[in-house]
């Protein structure tokens, strides 16, 4: 592949993986701030607006495009390039490369796509390679989290922390921001305020095990149904309508009950943040799936999805009504507003509790109420905290049961960033004492998780994992005997066609190995299918 001339304000993906792994070897937030910020500023000298946005996609551990269609076995079979000896990828280059693997589709488009990333990988040096490859996969775990990205922007554009952190909640981009705070100066972070039509951050909520502890320490609260659906929010200006997902993607043209919601209320302009969900006959809630597959396909963009899968649209919040901004508002005032606009079919079950001795008890039966109609718990919500934006505010707190399950570990595959040389990823599986998936007594696989994983447990189950190695392995996944049972905490199971037993594990983080236990003591399918919902 020939080498063609850098573009105006390009950087070689070089600087970019050396920051990375910098920021990966060092527990000091200073010096990941540090080499951030260098980064940053290298990025802007040449004052080109995407190399900038493109540079700081990856140092979050992102790619610009959120579906590449780029697997592992793509990954594995590029693994045995050679590795360049000197660096040459610009990161336009490969940004260009990945948005021609999204675009894709048809006959042929998974061996062009494996093309794709042998030609990169064969141009890539050892340490641009292992940055590509987490990326891809989605395994960046270096700590330039959010947090720490917008402390070095500060340092690099010379703003305020706080000018900063608010710019990026009402933009919903820390692309932007970074665009405009390093090529326009610290000035042009002011120009970000609440507009109609550009999505914010929404606020996100803490968790609670349960409602006594949510209520503690707060004054009087509404407690709402949390319910297991799309969070989105919906901007109106005049007939005007736009809704985005929680991640800030434009789903309006996939929900146009959504829309007809919107354009009739008795307003001029709003914002709204809101929860849409398909719902039964019965009220109770379909499987998450069919909710989601509303937004998720092109598909979906037809009038014959919505008769299929019609979704209901509970109102929770608004942020701005007819040009005035909100979100600096208690909730009880932006509470009452709502409802002045909102007909009350469509706001979310709630009920108001004071601070006093009768509270937990009234919050404790609303929250069983929500659970036996089938959705995930409850939020409650202090009346006199404003709406913060970006932030899991300590005004917002969930409860919702977590189920576990005991599990067998069938495989893991080889980390990336701060976890490279230790397996991380597991491969999770249930007995299948029945042979309904395979030969009786054995395992039938049903996701995979990298999470609660702590740097001691990673050393610790790398060792083990590898003493128990049987053979079947690559460079990428280790197989191993299936003898290690490991607690999983999860959100629930739904249907997947990934699987062998058409069921995938939800939100599946691990709680702790269970050395007490051997394999034929992990729970069955049976007991995994039992929670699944109705």
């Amino acid at each position: 592949m020939s080498v063609p001339p850098a573009r105006m304000g390009d950087v070689l993906l070089a600087d970019v993986a050396a920051a990375s792994k910098v920021v990966a070897a060092t527990p000091s937030r200073r010096a990941k701030v540090a080499a951030l910020a260098t980064c940053l500023a290298a990025a802007s000298a040449g004052g080109d607006p995407r190399t900038v946005s493109v540079v700081v996609s990856y140092l979050t551990g992102e790619l610009k495009q959120r579906r590449t269609g780029i697997g592992y076995a793509a990954l594995r079979e590029a693994a045995t390039v050679e590795r360049a000896d000197r660096p040459t990828l610009t990161v336009l280059e490969v940004d260009d490369a990945f948005e021609t693997a999204a675009a894709l589709s048809g006959s042929g488009s998974q061996s062009a796509r494996r093309d794709l990333v042998r030609g990169l990988l064969s141009r890539a040096t050892a340490d641009e390679a292992a940055l590509l490859v987490a990326l891809v996969s989605g395994e960046l775990r270096q700590g330039a989290q959010v947090g720490v990205l917008l402390d070095a922007l500060a340092v690099a554009t010379g703003a305020a922390p706080a000018a900063v952190r608010r710019a990026i909640t009402l933009s919903g981009s820390v692309g932007e921001v970074a665009v405009a705070g390093l090529l326009r100066g610290p000035g042009a972070l002011g120009d970000f305020t609440l507009q109609v039509g550009r999505p914010l951050s929404p606020m996100l909520a803490k968790s609670a095990p349960d409602v006594a502890t949510a209520l503690a320490g707060l004054g009087g609260c509404a407690i709402e149904w949390k319910l297991d659906g799309i969070r989105i929010q919906v901007h109106r200006d005049g007939s005007k309508v736009a809704v985005f997902t929680r991640t800030l993607d434009d789903v309006t043209d996939r929900l146009p009950e959504v829309v007809a919601l919107a354009r009739s209320l008795p307003v001029d302009s709003v914002v709204l943040d809101a929860e849409a969900i398909a719902l039964r006959p019965d009220g109770r809630p379909r499987p998450f799936q069919e909710t989601a597959s509303r937004v998720m396909t092109q598909a979906a963009r037809t009038d014959a999805a919505a008769e299929r899968t019609p979704l209901t649209t509970y109102v929770f919040d608004v942020l701005a009504l007819n040009g005035t901004d909100l979100t600096d508002e208690p909730l009880r005032s932006r509470r009452a507003t709502l409802e002045s606009v909102v007909p009350a079919r469509a706001v979310v079950p709630h009920l108001m509790v004071p601070n006093d001795d009768q509270a937990v008890s009234r919050a404790e039966a609303f929250a069983q109420e929500a659970l036996d109609q089938g959705h995930e718990g409850v939020v409650v919500k202090e009346l006199d905290a404003p709406y913060a934006m970006g932030r899991r505010g300590a005004g917002w707190v969930k409860v919702k049961p977590v189920h576990t399950l005991d599990l067998v570990v069938l495989a893991a595959e080889w980390g990336h960033g701060r976890r490279t040389g230790r397996l991380s990823n597991l491969h999770l599986g249930a007995r299948d004492p029945a042979g309904r998936f395979g030969p009786p007594g054995g395992f039938v696989m049903l996701g995979k998780t990298f999470k609660g994983l702590t740097d001691q447990l990673l050393a610790w189950q790398t060792e083990e994992l590898l003493a128990r190695a049987d053979g079947d392995s690559d460079q990428w996944v280790v197989s191993v005997r299936p003898e290690l049972v490991v607690e999983i905490a999860l959100d629930g199971v739904q249907t997947s066609p990934r699987y062998p037993a058409g069921i995938a594990l939800r939100f599946a983080r691990v709680v702790r190995y269970r050395p007490d236990k051997v394999a034929t003591d992990a729970d069955p399918i049976e007991a995994v299918e039992d929670l699944r919902p109705d």
